[in-house]
């Protein structure tokens, strides 16, 4: 096992959505850890969020297993180049595809651009979100609440209708929820409860695409050092973050791809409708 970084970590804040290499200590994706088995080989995945964080860990290890990757992503070009670069060292096509996932038309062009350039879609992976810390209902805003359910939730609903128009047989929608689905943080209000949404989304989904044979699952991270941690949350809380899971520290995005793996691998078959917790060992209820 990597001995990762445990806290306290380096103060650091930096402004929204964050970069990955002003991370201190900069989170590892699997770079170098990660090694593929052919699982997902010849299959088409599209990834949101897929130049930072969870996502691009996925983008590294799906391409590694022998998918082709879409990635959807906002405007953090250079963290996405990376991105490209791994996935095309590994043998397979990276196509980039900035845009704003508040925007409906924006959504479908992210499906249509994969099929036409990926030759399909296989695998949507649903894991862009946007958060923002308060501690009173009051300071937040009105926009600030719509726009966290247009990115996390809403969005979600116009590329998985989207995407099964063009997904066969055998094809998986995996959503990014949150231990805040179960167990909301305050601070978190907004953010928190679309994760909770999104595990409604993510059940009754999965039953409504059950005969076509496509599956829908979720994973539910625990705390994981992302660039939304210095970017979203108070200095105090980046110190100290994962502190309060018995592992003692966050999670690193590599720790998550191998969930991501096995809930897109055809041979997890019979998983539909599951959310499978990583969480450094903090029960989910």
């Amino acid at each position: 096992m990597l001995d990762y970084p445990r806290p306290p970590y380096p103060s650091q804040q930096q402004p929204m959505p964050g970069s990955t290499s002003a991370m201190k200590p900069r989170p590892d994706h699997g770079e170098d850890s990660y090694k593929g088995s052919g699982r997902l080989a010849g299959k088409k995945a599209v990834i949101t969020g897929g130049d930072s964080g969870i996502g691009r860990a996925v983008a590294i290890a799906y391409a590694r297993e022998g998918a082709d990757v879409l990635i959807s992503y906002l405007d953090e070009h250079q963290d996405a180049e990376e991105v490209k670069a791994l996935i095309e060292k590994a043998g397979r096509k990276a196509v980039l595809f900035p845009g704003d996932l508040r925007k409906p038309d924006y959504c479908r062009a992210v499906i249509k651009r994969a099929v036409d350039e990926l030759g399909g879609i296989d695998i949507l992976v649903n894991n862009a979100a946007h958060q923002a810390t308060f501690k009173d209902i009051a300071d937040i805003s009105d926009d600030e609440w719509q726009s966290t359910f247009e990115v996390n939730i809403h969005a979600m609903f116009y590329l998985s209708k989207a995407a099964v128009a063009h997904m066969k047989s055998g094809s998986a929608i995996i959503n990014t929820a949150s231990v805040n689905a179960d167990m909301p943080n305050p601070i978190l209000l907004a953010y928190a409860t679309t994760k909770g949404a999104i595990q409604n989304f993510t059940g009754g989904l999965a039953q409504m695409l059950a005969e076509k044979d496509i599956r829908v699952n979720a994973v539910a991270p625990g705390p994981i050092w992302t660039p939304l941690v210095p970017s979203t949350m108070p200095s105090d809380t980046v110190k100290n973050f994962g502190k309060q899971v018995p592992m003692k520290r966050a999670g690193q995005p590599a720790e998550l791809a191998t969930a991501y793996v096995m809930l897109a691998d055809p041979l997890s078959s019979y998983t539909s409708g599951a959310t499978l917790a990583v969480t450094g060992g903090k029960p989910f209820i």
